[in-house]
């Protein structure tokens, strides 16, 4: 993994963003493997999140709840 970072670093800014393009586009094809169960419920959990946008739990308090020592 640390060699395929050297190489990303290596890359202009502009080969970045294109690679970043084709990394978003292939995980757009890989959603479309989703079964219409997963589809369901992500749809569900969008809709919940845009009625009300602010009833989140931000991923630091998540991140601190899954890290903390009994």
């Amino acid at each position: 993994m640390s060699d395929l970072r050297d190489q990303i670093n290596s890359l202009s800014a502009a080969e970045k963003a294109e690679l970043l393009d084709t990394l978003w586009e292939s995980l757009e094809a890989d959603s479309a493997s989703l079964t219409d169960g997963q589809r369901v419920e992500l749809d569900l959990r969008i809709a919940r999140h845009e009625q009300n946008p602010s009833g989140v739990i931000a991923w630091q308090q998540v991140r601190a709840g899954l890290f903390k020592k009994p």
